[in-house]
């Protein structure tokens, strides 16, 4: 099914779906949506508030330029 949506869609960026044991719910807590940005390490570089309300583009872009080198 989430093929099927990442092809309706349109979708250019990786997909991921979480497994039965909710281990990426649990690690990052996900629910009921959120953004984030993530470095090539790994490691969390943004986390927005629960979404749709949380989610603040300029705060976004902001952690995009100084990931980049670009602040």
């Amino acid at each position: 099914m989430a093929g099927t949506c990442v092809r309706k869609l349109g979708i250019k960026f990786p997909a991921l779906i979480d497994g039965f044991d909710n281990e990426a719910e649990i690690a990052y807590t996900g629910w009921p949506d959120r953004l984030y940005l993530i470095q090539r390490d790994g490691r969390v570089a943004y986390k927005s508030k629960a979404g749709p309300f949380g989610f603040h583009p300029d705060e976004l872009s902001a952690a995009l330029k100084v990931v980049a080198g670009n602040p």
